[in-house]
């Protein structure tokens, strides 16, 4: 490893080679916005390219929300990316509109749009990885906000180093280390001023509810999220394998015909029907929340015949060995 790099430099290329992140030849999109921890991202790979030799090149979103502030986000990418000899992809949105017409927040809106940008340049530029500049401290943020959205335990996973082709190489270092790095390389950043307050939910993980605990106790938070995070990611890994053997093994357990046979579903223990009952409401595009699994696990005590409503569109009915998904019966009135 070159010895000139610094000590956070050189524990940043033995993470992209320990947990196989990027390998020789890979060719990498790096997702900057012109905040710090993008910003120290570009940097970190920038010097890990001599030791690993991989091409690295620079995506920008700009979703217009800001005005003037968001135009100064994409001249600082756009003018270090330049500076380092890196190629910097820049598109802009109007996130406001989609967000209107799509009926989706502004937060969801603009994930979309990202994600849906990298999508296109992976399949245009050939980028084989696309690296994002999430930390411990967004890890920790991601699995208290599941666990007060009322996730399962497989949902405490949070944020995964590596997922499919994304990558996020910094999810061992610490808010403060990334700091310590921008100040030590006299990197420029920019600082969007709706991250400081606390009106949405994450912000007020961040600014209220982290720092907190972390004065009560100190040093261990992060850390003991950081463990339940990847003993959920290992558990969820588990799962897929157990409950991918169980269906080859039993029909009855695989939605067909939107149906599951009820006398397999008797047979397993409470977790494996709801995790069942999981995956068949992901296969029919329903959200599987806790009340709706509840009550799919309740209707298999009752007899067959009764039905419940799990959405707008759909119930779940006992009709003779099996529980089937159809959309509701018209009344009488409504035939009418």
């Amino acid at each position: 490893m070159s010895n000139d790099l610094t000590p956070i430099e050189k524990a940043f290329v033995e993470q992209l080679t320990t947990r196989k992140l990027v390998e020789k030849g890979s060719s990498v999109l790096a997702a900057v916005s012109g905040g710090p921890d993008s910003m120290a991202l570009m940097h970190l790979l920038q010097s890990a390219r001599p030791v690993l030799h991989f091409s690295l090149e620079i995506a920008h979103c700009h979703f217009g929300l800001r005005d003037r502030e968001s135009d100064l986000d994409e001249s600082l990418v756009a003018e270090e990316a330049a500076r380092l000899g890196l190629r910097c992809h820049i598109r802009h949105f109007d996130t406001r509109r989609d967000a209107g017409s799509w009926k989706k927040s502004i937060e969801e809106t603009a994930r979309i749009e990202r994600y849906g940008f990298f999508s296109e340049l992976q399949r245009t530029c050939g980028f084989d990885r696309v690296a994002t500049g999430h930390h411990v401290n967004d890890n920790a943020e991601t699995i208290l906000f599941n666990l007060f959205r009322g996730t399962s335990v497989p949902g405490l996973k949070g944020i995964r180093a590596h997922h499919g082709t994304l990558i996020r190489p910094m999810l061992l270092m610490r808010r403060e280390d990334v700091m310590s790095y921008i100040d030590a390389k006299n990197i420029a950043y920019r600082t969007d001023a709706s991250n400081f307050g606390i009106e949405p939910d994450r912000n007020f993980i961040r600014h209220r509810v982290i720092p907190v605990i972390e004065e009560r106790f100190q040093h261990k938070l992060l850390p003991s999220l950081r463990r339940i995070s990847e003993q959920a990611g290992e558990l969820e890994e588990f799962l897929e394998l157990h409950f991918e053997k169980l269906q080859q093994e039993n029909d009855g357990l695989r939605l067909c015909d939107d149906c599951l046979r009820v006398s397999d579903l008797a047979r397993l223990t409470t977790f494996e029907r709801k995790e069942l009952f999981k995956r068949a409401l992901q296969e029919l595009c329903i959200e599987p929340s806790s009340k709706v699994i509840d009550s799919l696990c309740a209707l298999l005590g009752t007899q067959p015949g009764r039905r419940i409503r799990i959405s707008g569109g759909v119930e779940a009915v006992w009709k003779g060995k099996l529980i089937c998904f159809h959309p509701p019966a018209k009344s009488d009135a409504e035939k009418g």
